[in-house]
């Protein structure tokens, strides 16, 4: 299987390599596996979904009815 670096994969996605060792880290690419201290992604794998909430500026994502 051929495997790209988390540098490769950030110029792929346009994500930082940080958020895609977060991914690795937190099993959120499949396949992907951490050699020593690097990590290494296959080639083929699909850029995680981003999980984060958008907020809309507008108050309607808070809980606090006021």
């Amino acid at each position: 299987m051929n495997y790209m670096t988390l540098k490769e994969a950030s110029a792929k996605w346009g994500i930082t390599p940080r958020m895609i060792n977060y991914y690795c880290a937190r099993e959120r690419i499949p396949g992907a596996i951490k050699i020593a201290a690097v990590w290494v992604i296959p080639k083929d794998a699909e850029k995680p979904i981003d999980r984060r909430v958008k907020k809309r500026g507008d108050g309607s994502d808070t809980d606090c009815n006021m």
